[in-house]
């Protein structure tokens, strides 16, 4: 394994923030372009160039900034090897991209032992960013605010389901999965529920104007760099069964009050703990 070269969380968040902005000045060129190249992968979802784009460039960087670091990206998949390893998904939302919809956003992690220590979510149709890493809190800029500082991000006080707000990306998801009965059931127990989809739920959750995200049928670069944007924020980050971390193929995201009501409504005992969760293959 290769032993990497000794940079801060400081260092590392300014270098995703870069790269942000070089995955933006990619996406946004080829968000709603006439010319988009649209393939269907073997899992049967789609791609376009702009995630292969958006990803070659990213890696690309990284191999010049740090090339003891591993990375694992959505398209290119696993290069190196390292306690330190980006994780990249390039446009989270890719269906949503191709019809013109502006919900979609590049995801970049870093992740030190498996553990999800520096998350950066861009989204330029939006015009948003969202950012943390471990111990500096949650942070967000807004482009309808030009020139204003950074807002420090908390998750909401709400304290009983019947007064939350659940975002739960989609029925087919639950039900292709096995889990229909369980997200028919969280559902009468809260009092609000909406799916507004991929990286948005999540962010809006770091914001407090959301209690509770879930979804199953994911990937590690669908999630590593949401854990710790909601982390700093003040909420909970794990599996849909109570375990830490993005390697488990489904999320819970809560306010940290409502995270063990909601793991017993979905039937799920916590096991979520301080130690650092261990890459494992994900459930998809």
């Amino acid at each position: 394994m290769t032993q990497p070269q000794n940079y801060s969380l400081d260092d590392d968040l300014q270098l995703a923030a870069e790269l942000a902005d070089l995955a933006d000045a990619i996406s946004r060129d080829r968000f709603t372009a006439m010319d988009l190249v649209v393939t269907t992968k073997p899992d049967r979802t789609p791609v376009t160039d702009a995630d292969q784009a958006v990803e070659r460039a990213i890696r690309t960087a990284l191999s010049e900034r740090r090339p003891a670091d591993g990375i694992l990206g959505e398209e290119f998949g696993t290069e190196g090897t390292s306690v330190r390893q980006w994780i990249i998904d390039p446009i989270d939302g890719t269906a949503g991209f191709l019809r013109g919809i502006p919900i979609w956003g590049t995801l970049i992690a870093l992740a030190v032992d498996g553990v999800p220590v520096v998350g950066m979510v861009s989204s330029p149709a939006l015009g948003k960013r969202w950012w943390a890493r471990s111990g500096g809190g949650a942070w967000m800029t807004d482009e309808r605010t030009p020139g204003a500082d950074p807002v420090r991000l908390r998750v909401s006080g709400v304290a009983r389901l019947a007064d939350a707000s659940l975002s739960y990306n989609s029925i087919q998801q639950w039900d292709q999965t096995g889990h229909l009965d369980e997200l028919v059931a969280l559902s009468r127990q809260v009092w609000r529920t909406r799916a507004y989809g991929d990286m948005w739920s999540y962010m809006l959750l770091a914001e407090g104007l959301l209690d509770i995200v879930a979804e199953y049928d994911l990937q590690p670069y669908d999630l590593a760099a949401l854990a710790p944007i909601v982390q700093e924020a003040g909420g909970r980050f794990t599996s849909a069964d109570g375990r830490p971390g993005p390697w488990h193929g489904s999320a819970l995201a809560t306010n940290g009050l409502l995270h063990e009501p909601t793991l017993q409504a979905l039937g799920a005992a916590s096991t979520d703990t301080d130690a650092p969760a261990s890459p494992s293959t994900p459930t998809r």
